[in-house]
């Protein structure tokens, strides 16, 4: 499925829901009507917020569960960026506004190596277009993501060597990246092993030597 970019309206693949966007899980259901409300850019808002601050970041908090597929975030209460934005998707979807998944390529602590995927999400308004934002949480110093239209708030720039920002909205999770969430054990061995993955049919996807257990 190709990507959308950033100035073209969004096809009904942002709406469908998934194994991952699973939105029609009645508990996702039962929270997104509770985040509703007539305004769609307020509906998004609400939904953001909710993920951005009752989802608990793995690593902020110490969390060794692995989740991945959007009600099972919800359920336990926490996840890596990439699961809490796959919540925030179903979520967004649960109130039929279209959104998908965006991408970094980061270290992850510092300028060297290991890298990691980090992601985020984007949200279509109609008065707006697209819009990306970042649900990580703001429970690590320095970060401050926010919901503000028309200007972006995402936890982090790409900056040092190696790093980038990919350009586009994903209407699915890249499977190169779940396909690593399944295998991982614990959030330990994440810490340890970060998955750096491969955006879909990338010709080539270079890792980097993994760096010692930093716990």
């Amino acid at each position: 499925m190709k990507p959308a970019k950033l100035d073209t309206q969004p096809s009904q693949h942002f709406l469908m829901e998934s194994a991952t966007v699973d939105y029609a899980h009645a508990n996702i259901r039962k929270l997104a009507a509770t985040l509703s409300s007539d305004d769609p850019t307020a509906t998004a808002r609400r939904c953001f917020e909710w993920v951005r601050d009752h989802i608990e970041h793995s690593m902020d908090f110490h969390r060794e569960e692995v989740t991945c597929a959007a009600s099972e975030v919800l359920q336990q209460g926490t996840g890596l960026c990439t699961a809490k934005s796959h919540l925030l998707v179903a979520l967004w979807r649960a109130n039929q506004i279209p959104a998908g998944f965006c991408y970094q390529r980061l270290t992850l602590d510092g300028p060297s190596p290991p890298y990691c995927t980090h992601g985020f999400t984007a949200v279509w308004l109609d008065d707006r277009g697209w819009y990306r934002c970042d649900a990580r949480g703001n429970s690590k110093p320095g970060i401050r993501c926010a919901f503000t239209p028309g200007q972006e708030n995402l936890a982090y720039p790409a900056i040092y060597n190696g790093e980038q920002a990919y350009p586009e909205v994903w209407a699915e999770p890249w499977p190169d990246l779940l396909a690593a969430m399944e295998k991982l054990p614990n959030i330990s061995q994440y810490r340890s092993h970060p998955i750096d993955a491969c955006p879909p049919a990338a010709d080539l996807c270079v890792s980097e030597p993994a760096a010692p257990n930093i716990e």
